[in-house]
């Protein structure tokens, strides 16, 4: 989703293409799933807003293979990781996801403290505790099973534990003496590093990914976001051009028919295959294609790649911004089928506006301590303000 680190090799043209499409998704699925607008839209359009509510969250596996494959490119420059370099990214890493998130939090609390007293509807969390400020502050909210105050955000912790998991393995691999000896063609670090991370998608999609009492945690979905990392090391293959470059793409298309197939043989899980079929076309579309050389410039591209930029922001902000326009749109017009139409658009088409002002203002911003600070100031002004509004009991 929503991946923050920098580019590995310049704007990937697939790449922008899934998010954005991952983007609106997840978007139209919030919008089916928490109603009440969708509720009435339902009557008429069915099977719409049916396919949003039952298949639009399939848009976290666009999410997850991008931030895996944009991960693998953006590590790669580190051939010896340290400790104190990879605490360093890590908490680069929170500070890009947690400053805009709090950004966002404290719009959303504020919103839902606003239609609170005219729009009671289960899609309205209850009023925040201190605890549960803190809890989301850490990332922590899902795993210490705290009601979240936005949703979807659990993708924001489950991406952080994954980029943790990432600087692990890389840890693991430096502590490995033998993994630093040169092998002409392919560094032997290079291998392992693949190998590692091949074992951990194979572990997660056979086994993690089987237990649903894991989904709060990062391995739960290491198996989509792993496939992106080894669609990203499989393409440094396909540049090899050597005959022993083709011998390695052959055991690197090999195994990922192996991994796919025995997770689809396991129980088969629509997810996983989207993510697998993702993963592949990552890792086979031609050059020309993955950085979209082939297509020119044009306005829809642009656009793409806005919505590409903005995806995060959108995704932080949409959810408040649904509140808003479905407290309006049902105060005012319950039941008129023309009204919560036009009040789904308007969500999107407003989450889509808002989403590129909190990139352009908030996560465009170099991700500092003092700006950390700042939004975490905001947000526990929002809190407070919520405490005093609806005094928890």
């Amino acid at each position: 989703m929503f991946n923050t680190s920098q580019r590995p090799l310049g704007r990937s043209f697939l790449i922008d293409a899934f998010k954005a499409a991952g983007c609106l998704l997840i978007v139209l699925h919030h919008l089916a799933f928490y109603g009440p607008m969708s509720d009435v839209v339902n009557v008429a359009f069915p099977a719409v807003v049916d396919w949003f509510y039952d298949h639009g969250r399939l848009a976290v596996q666009f999410f997850l293979v991008c931030a895996g494959f944009l991960t693998a490119g953006s590590l790669a420059r580190y051939a010896s990781l340290t400790l104190s370099e990879a605490l360093k990214l890590a908490w680069q890493r929170y500070l890009r996801l947690a400053i805009p998130l709090l950004a966002a939090l404290s719009f959303t609390v504020l919103v839902s403290e606003w239609v609170r007293p005219d729009f009671a509807h289960a899609s309205l969390s209850a009023p925040p505790g201190w605890g549960q400020a803190l809890a989301h502050m850490a990332l922590m909210q899902h795993v210490l099973e705290l009601e979240a105050l936005s949703a979807g955000i659990w993708y924001v912790a489950i991406d952080f534990q994954l980029y943790a998991m990432a600087l692990t393995c890389l840890l693991v691999l430096k502590a490995w003496p033998r993994a630093q000896t040169a092998n002409p063609g392919l560094d032997r670090a290079d291998a392992k590093r693949w190998a590692m991370w091949l074992v951990l998608v194979c572990v997660s999609l056979w086994w993690w990914n089987l237990d649903s009492n894991l989904d709060d945690w990062g391995v739960y979905f290491w198996g989509s976001y792993g496939l992106g990392l080894l669609a990203w090391e499989a393409r440094r293959f396909n540049g090899s051009g050597a005959s022993e470059g083709q011998v390695r793409r052959w055991i690197v298309g090999a195994l990922m028919l192996l991994v796919g197939g025995v997770s689809w043989w396991l129980e088969p899980r629509a997810r996983i295959a989207l993510a697998w079929s993702l993963a592949a076309l990552l890792m086979a579309v031609p050059e020309a294609w993955l950085w979209g050389r082939a297509l020119g410039a044009s306005r829809w591209r642009s656009a793409l790649e806005w919505l590409s930029g903005v995806s995060y922001s959108v995704f932080l902000i949409h959810f408040g911004v649904s509140l808003a326009v479905s407290a309006v749109v049902t105060q005012h017009w319950p039941d008129a089928l023309w009204a919560n139409v036009l009040g789904v658009l308007a969500s999107l088409l407003l989450s889509l506006l808002l989403g590129g002002l909190l990139c352009r203002w908030v996560e465009r911003q170099p991700p500092t301590v003092w700006r950390w600070w700042f939004w975490v100031g905001a947000f526990k002004a929002s809190v407070a303000l919520a405490l005093f509004m609806n005094p928890v009991v």
